[in-house]
């Protein structure tokens, strides 16, 4: 396992972007003509925002298809979602092999066992800044996808941005069956282990993944060896603990806390998982330092040029060296009260 995390990179090649072999519709899952059919999912914009879940960078797969509608995949089914103008959400099967199923499908999908608003009342109790911002925030809901998707997703997303991971994950997609056309927009169900298993590190470097080829090849190998089959090692990671969770996804190429976090929060019922980077870091160290800088007249003008200039290591050693000094200080005036 070490080995492919530490294996040099092959030789640069020139980037190019080869589009996948086409593959034909699934034969169950034709679209029609038919006028579309809307129906209401009995939800409020409270419990389900749909601009404050979908494009949020917790999934790269749902497109936006119309004013506050946004369509997407879940395995072998094709769904919009759209607000009314009360707000309220409702929901349109393009493609499926089964309507019942389909609606199942999506309602685990949003986690609909949830309720957000006894969350919010919870939260907005125990803290008053959240209090503050929770009308902002509402309906924001995390999502429960597929543990394969979800994964190979956020190992497109190292140092990315995402625009390039949404390139790169529609391009793996595109590997999967063709499911429909939706307002010029192509959508797929994702592609097997199996499938995968048959992409090249070098096929993913012309497609641009760089890096993360090998990343994406290896983990593939790895969930493909394991006893009973990948995708139920990770759908077993949900009954852990959340440490066990990420420890163990962090035993797959490419993978760091972060990334676990994120795999671990939006696939594996680890909803205490905190997903945390170098900017995430990096506010909470000058938050650190704003309490040690209160008071100041300078503080709000320092923070700022902090903020723009410096990395989150240089933040880290100097709020260091701040709260170093603070402590001197601290331990001279209690000699001198002495």
């Amino acid at each position: 396992m070490q080995s492919l995390k530490n294996s040099p990179s092959p030789l640069k090649r020139p980037r190019l972007t080869p589009q996948p072999p086409p593959t034909p519709p699934n034969p169950q899952t034709l679209t029609t003509n038919k006028p579309s059919k809307w129906t209401p999912l009995n939800l409020t914009q409270s419990e389900l925002s749909l601009p404050l879940t979908f494009p949020t960078g917790q999934t790269f797969r749902w497109k936006q298809t119309g004013p506050l509608q946004y369509t997407g995949p879940i395995g072998p089914h094709l769904i919009s979602l759209r607000h009314l103008q009360n707000g309220d959400v409702c929901y349109h099967i393009h493609t499926s092999p089964s309507e019942p199923a389909a609606k199942s499908a999506l309602l685990d999908f949003l986690n609909m066992g949830i309720s957000l608003g006894e969350l919010w009342e919870g939260f907005s109790a125990s803290d008053c800044r959240f209090a503050e911002l929770a009308k902002y925030l509402a309906g924001a809901r995390v999502l429960r996808q597929d543990p394969v998707e979800c994964l190979l997703q956020f190992l497109c997303s190292s140092n990315n941005n995402i625009a390039r991971i949404t390139k790169m994950v529609d391009f793996l997609a595109s590997l999967g069956s063709h499911l429909g056309k939706v307002e010029g927009f192509e959508f797929h169900e994702f592609p097997s282990l199996e499938r995968l298993s048959l992409v090249s590190e070098v096929e993913l470097r012309n497609a641009g993944f760089g890096y993360r080829a090998k990343y994406i090849t290896g983990t593939v190998d790895v969930l493909q060896s394991k006893h009973g089959g990948g995708v139920e090692w990770l759908l077993s990671l949900r009954k852990l603990d959340l440490q066990e969770v990420i420890d163990a996804l962090c035993t797959l190429p490419g993978v760091g806390p972060k990334v676990a976090a994120c795999i671990a929060l939006f696939s594996l019922d680890q909803h205490h998982a905190i997903p945390v980077d170098t900017h995430v870091w990096k506010r909470l160290l000058l938050a650190n330092m704003e309490n040690m800088l209160a008071g100041h007249k300078l503080c709000f003008s320092l923070l700022n040029y902090l903020h723009r200039k410096l990395s989150y290591h240089q933040i880290f050693v100097l709020s260091k060296r701040i709260n170093l000094l603070r402590q001197r200080k601290d331990k001279h005036a209690m000699v001198a009260k002495a």
